[in-house]
């Protein structure tokens, strides 16, 4: 029966309770702090960002990050928050200094948002703001105001102290920070504000030399030619060639992260194009003149638009209202300082000119085998069973082209059990057969002449880049097992070696499937570690049946149904924390068995050890 519609149905809430009721809105996803992109961290970076447009303004050059627990405190040596606006700029939304360009010209944030969504979403939330000798308190629990302190004098430094604990009705009773998160987000912060010092639990983080620093990190000298450093009036620029497949891009707006590009991002790609073709005099292919690059800029735009809440992707197509447009503003920067650099720096130009031609070169290689493989695909294409493909992919207008998702599993008994349970629409499947060759240190000819891994490219459609990904999502699905993880490995080396953007955009994922199923007569529970096990155990008895699943092919079809659906549990695979993935490659799939064989040896756990920790 229809419930009634009536004037009662109708509810008002308080800007607290719909931020609490729709945290997704404001922060994108709550998770549990196990994903750099968990909210928690979002709640942390609304925090810093406010100090950091302090700093951009031309006050306070040091922010300190105290991490305790589950607790956390920034504090700035800004101006303050003016002491009596204190309690509305952090608990009434809407309400801030950023609508006003004249103030703030080039915040991050300007919806007077951020630091309501850290306050609602918070189980104890306390902010202080020190200003001319005196000092205001405000404290608050889940969002609701608990004291509101008097003003009182202060002989500390002025500026602004905000401390808060997530609340774990909302993120999970597991939830926590991992430091390396922090870390990498304060580092970030360095190279895009020269002269600011970030102190995390006494640790600093500080940068000299700006965009520069980060891909000298990220690269630890494993570059073509030395890294290219631009910057003008808004614009940072840092650019390399190195010995990978691919385009990798660290992209940021008004101190952002911008992880999904956006308008300054393509802008970037098309300049660079363009002035590389003009200075050569020649019209390289646009895919030979990217390949390998990796590269940084950073804009600042007044009143920028994002396509999220999160900030992730830039919509903005000008640098402000009067200003020119993003894309003619970056081709300009490039044609004039990219040209000018190329000119006075003849070793970078050679550089860059022998790795264009040696891309072509592999390209035009590749063309005859590329042929051949198609053919090859094509008859194959009649009878393979390699692929069952679902209905809707990404690109399409269907509303669920994000929902687009390839599993990729090992063997026809586990493609069985996921094809018969599986989403027609957006879920398809991609059996192997047996363990793929190891593709360290081979050349892009390995994907045309090994069938399964050019028909998995062709299942993908990345031959010519990702524009063309027919899935938002690759999941790789194998066993519980050492045979498992060895094939998992080798996935990852052959995505990693020939298609990184496919993992940098956040397309690659691990399925994490239960190794375990504890069941009475009454229930039934589904446990992905030790822990949960013995959880389930406790909850329903320890007379209770458990099931150590050791592949997918031992799991039912009805059971399968349940970790592919809503509750589908993913490990997203990412790049932000490794510095150099030669290395990583060429100690773990090269052939240095001795040092790797010691590594094991010194690190073995045996399940033993980890029962008792």
């Amino acid at each position: 029966m229809a419930s009634n519609y009536t004037e009662a149905s109708i509810k008002t809430l308080s800007s607290t309770e719909h931020i609490r009721l729709r945290p997704g809105m404001y922060i994108g996803r709550l998770g549990n702090g196990t994903h750099v992109e968990d909210g928690i961290y979002v709640l942390l970076k609304e925090c810093i960002d406010n100090s950091i447009d302090e700093f951009t303004m031309g006050f306070g050059k040091k922010i300190e990050v105290d991490l305790t627990g589950r607790s956390i405190r920034v504090r700035d040596y800004g101006r303050g928050i003016p002491l009596g606006k204190l309690l509305e700029c952090v608990s009434v939304i809407n309400t801030g200094a950023k609508y006003d360009s004249e103030t703030f010209k080039k915040a991050v944030g300007l919806n007077g948002v951020g630091q309501k969504a850290v306050n609602a979403l918070s189980l104890e939330y306390r902010a202080q703001a020190i200003r001319d000798g005196q000092t205001k308190v405000v404290e608050f629990t889940q969002g609701k105001l608990k004291k509101d302190h008097r003003v009182a004098p202060c002989s500390e430094r002025g500026g602004t102290i905000i401390e808060f604990t997530p609340d774990e009705a909302l993120f999970g009773a597991d939830f926590g920070f991992r430091l390396e998160f922090i870390e990498e987000m304060l580092w970030n912060y360095a190279f895009l504000n020269r002269g600011l010092t970030l102190v995390l639990n006494g640790k600093a983080f500080r940068s000299e030399n700006g965009l520069k620093d980060l891909l000298g990190r990220k690269l630890m000298g494993d570059t073509l030619y030395p890294v290219i450093h631009l910057e003008a009036e808004d614009i940072e620029l840092a650019m390399t060639h190195a010995g990978h497949y691919g385009e990798d891009y660290y992209s940021f707006v008004n101190g952002q992260h911008t992880t999904m590009g956006g308008t300054h991002l393509s802008a970037f790609r098309e300049g660079l194009v363009q002035t590389v073709r003009n200075f050569f005099k020649k019209d390289y292919d646009a895919a030979d003149i990217r390949q390998s690059i990796v590269a940084a800029i950073s804009v600042r735009v007044i009143e920028p638009v994002f396509e999220s809440q999160t900030k992730t992707k830039l919509g903005s197509n000008d640098i402000g209202p009067n200003g020119p447009s993003v894309r003619n503003f970056i081709g300009n920067f490039l044609q004039q300082h990219l040209d000018n650099y190329l000119h006075k720096h003849p070793e970078a130009a050679e550089g860059l000119k022998r790795k264009i031609e040696d891309s072509e070169r592999e390209r035009k290689e590749l063309a005859g085998i590329r042929n051949i493989a198609r053919e090859r695909a094509k008859k194959a294409s009649l009878h393979n069973r390699k692929l069952r493909d679902c209905r809707v992919h990404l690109g399409t207008k269907d509303k669920r082209a994000e929902d687009s998702t390839l599993f990729i599993v090992e063997g026809d008994s586990a493609a069985g059990s996921l094809t018969s349970c599986r989403d027609v629409q957006t879920q398809a499947v991609f059996a192997l057969k047996g363990k793929p060759l190891n593709t360290f240190g081979l050349t892009k000819k390995v994907i045309y002449e090994n069938e399964e891994f050019h028909l998995l490219q062709s299942a993908l459609n990345i031959e010519e880049g990702l524009d063309n990904l027919r899935y938002n999502r690759v999941v790789i699905a194998t066993d519980a097992d050492v045979d498992g993880m060895h094939i998992r490995l080798l996935l990852l080396s052959f995505f990693l070696q020939f298609f990184p953007e496919l993992i940098t955009n956040g397309h690659l994922h691990i399925l994490e499937t239960p190794l375990f199923r504890v069941r009475n007569k009454k229930d039934t529970r589904y446990c992905y570690s030790e822990g949960e096990k013995q959880a389930a155990l406790m909850k329903l008895g320890q007379s209770a049946e458990v099931t150590r699943f050791k592949g997918l092919g031992e799991i039912s079809a009805n059971e399968f149904k349940d970790f592919i659906g809503e509750a589908i549990r993913l490990e997203k695979v990412s790049l932000d924390f490794l510095h150099n993935s030669e290395l990583l490659l060429s100690f773990y799939m090269g052939k240095n068995t001795p040092q790797r064989q010691d590594f094991i040896i010194q690190n073995l756990r045996v399940e033993k050890d980890l029962v008792e920790t």
